[in-house]
């Protein structure tokens, strides 16, 4: 069987069969606190429902997601070192060095912020 047969036939034809069959023998038992405006059964506090979010934690997030996708790309380049010699080492490393230049360029603009925790000395009088 191709491959390709396999992958835009059978798939889709197994996904929408186990759905059915979620569908028909899944125990559907709704309750009160389950249809309420939250899953969790607390009436929403209205005026009150956002709060404010930092953006801080959204540029780490995305700052790790970017840094370990890059990573990521490595891993072929790595198992395959002895097929690509030093032409691939030389773009390897390129690609090392503009990944840590960026990276420098990222806590420099104070994206990142590497602050330490001060402890604050006691002055016994």
């Amino acid at each position: 069987m191709n491959n390709l047969l396999m992958l835009f036939i059978f798939v889709p034809i197994l996904s929408i069969i186990l759905l059915a069959l979620n569908l028909l023998l899944a125990p559907h038992r709704p309750d009160e606190a389950k249809v309420s405006a939250y899953e969790c059964g607390f009436s929403p506090v209205y005026g009150q429902t956002r709060s404010t979010f930092q953006i801080h934690f959204f540029l780490v997030g995305l700052l790790f997601l970017v840094f370990d996708l890059e990573i990521l790309l490595l891993f072929p380049i790595s198992v395959t070192l002895y097929q690509v010699s030093t032409f691939g080492f030389s773009i390897a490393l390129i690609f090392f060095i503009v990944l840590t230049v960026g990276f420098i360029l990222e806590i420099g603009s104070g994206a990142i912020k590497l602050t330490s925790l001060e402890v604050k000395e006691r002055s016994d009088i």
